[in-house]
């Protein structure tokens, strides 16, 4: 019956909307932004917290902006590198398994689409038809789970992370150079857990997830980390500079 529906149906081009398209830069740009935020702003709470004078705070806080960036940028790289090498490695020895027993990559193939609910001639045919047009391409995607959308992209990863740390952290030191110093520790506070739920909802909304979770989840452990920070500062006092 379900067949006889679908033969009716016209072959028109459709494009579904799906949040998983967008994951690998929204992973990389929310972490980073978000990272931003807190760890700048911790930091210059916990160094604003231990008395130290205006030049000083900034000082701490560009440092501590540009060194969280380039970490991100190099620790983004190194993980998402050590991912392509990994899947590189895959395809290659997926492409000497294909040349060396292309029989066995055929049962192989229609034994996966078998085990995803599709009777063993129509698996035959869809494998066959596969191969036939891109043999590594269908082990890629249907066994190695790799597709061309979601490989790993290193470099634009870092970039992605590079940047959305810088911008992040740049909110608290910008609330720092317009505010008096009276008034320094609530606003760098505020202004920086309104715009961690602003972020964690937004992520929260486009990956199609419950965005008053995303929000309580940033607010509720970026507010701990600034906490605990200034903490410290003010425990260890002039100290810290």
């Amino acid at each position: 019956m379900l067949l006889k529906v679908v033969d009716k149906l016209p072959l028109t081009p459709h494009h579904e909307d799906h949040a998983l398209e967008s994951v690998a830069w929204l992973r990389a740009a929310v972490l980073g932004a978000n990272d931003g935020i807190v760890s700048t702003a911790s930091l210059l709470l916990g160094v604003a917290a231990a008395h130290a004078d205006h030049h000083h705070l900034m000082v701490a806080g560009v440092a501590g902006m540009v060194a969280g960036a380039m970490s991100m940028a190099a620790g983004e790289y190194i993980s998402v590198n050590s991912q392509a090498d990994t899947e590189k490695a895959a395809l290659t020895k997926e492409s000497a398994e294909l040349n060396a027993d292309y029989e066995s990559e055929i049962k192989e193939l229609v034994n996966i689409y078998q085990r995803r609910g599709v009777e063993l001639s129509l698996a035959k045919q869809v494998t066959e038809q596969l191969m036939a047009h891109d043999a590594l391409g269908a082990h890629a995607r249907d066994e190695l789970g790799i597709t061309e959308a979601y490989r790993a992209k290193p470099v634009q990863a870092a970039l992605v992370s590079a940047l959305s740390f810088a911008l992040g952290g740049l909110l608290p030191l910008l609330v720092v150079l317009v505010v008096t110093e009276n008034v320094l520790t609530p606003a760098v506070s505020a202004a920086s857990l309104v715009a961690l739920a602003i972020l964690g909802g937004v992520a929260a909304k486009i990956g199609k997830a419950n965005v008053l979770k995303g929000v309580l989840r940033v607010t509720v452990w970026s507010a701990m980390a600034m906490l605990i920070t200034a903490a410290i500062g003010s425990l260890f006092g002039t100290n810290t500079i």
